[in-house]
């Protein structure tokens, strides 16, 4: 029986999330990303999934704003997740979110907000609807929100400067 431990994330584990990163996308935009908020001071809970000594998983948040009437509300972004391919299926994934999510309640976080598959994101309480309202070049199904408390329900999300960089590249 292995273990897997889910930890906060350390300088010295940038390389083993980069290679997470290209594996489980195929590609290096999200590595980039990551390293650009990051390095940006974006990064608001960064976390990875270990089995047997080796990062196996990674999930990040980074900093958002909802900007509506000259008011900026703090809210979290998730992106990128990533599981190396080989342990798809595993929960690794779904661990990294609930532990993510706790650490950021915790941390007095309400308001997230994901681009990606809602029947996937769906599972932890991402909804479009709760999301359908915000002003987003990403708008559509994929964009969700969950809230753990008092948010705005409008108001045009901004994201760091790094996902303007990465998805331009």
């Amino acid at each position: 029986m292995s273990m897997m431990s889910i930890r906060t994330a350390t300088p010295r584990d940038r390389e083993a999330i980069r290679l997470v990163e290209e594996h489980a996308f195929g590609q290096q935009a999200e590595a980039g990303l990551v390293d650009a908020l990051v390095s940006g001071g974006d990064a608001v809970v960064e976390l990875v999934a270990e089995e047997d000594g080796q990062v196996v998983g990674h999930i990040l948040f980074s900093r958002l704003y909802v900007q509506n009437g000259g008011k900026s509300f703090p809210a979290v972004a998730l992106a990128p997740l990533a599981v190396e391919p080989s342990f798809h299926g595993t929960g690794i994934g779904g661990a990294l979110v609930r532990e993510a999510h706790i650490r950021l309640k915790d941390a007095g976080e309400v308001l997230a907000v994901v681009l990606g598959d809602p029947a996937y994101y769906g599972r932890f309480g991402y909804s479009h609807a709760r999301a359908e309202k915000f002003e987003s070049e990403f708008q559509g199904e994929a964009l969700q929100a969950l809230v753990w408390g008092e948010a705005p329900e409008t108001g045009k999300l901004v994201y760091a400067s790094a996902f303007g960089t990465a998805l331009a590249a």
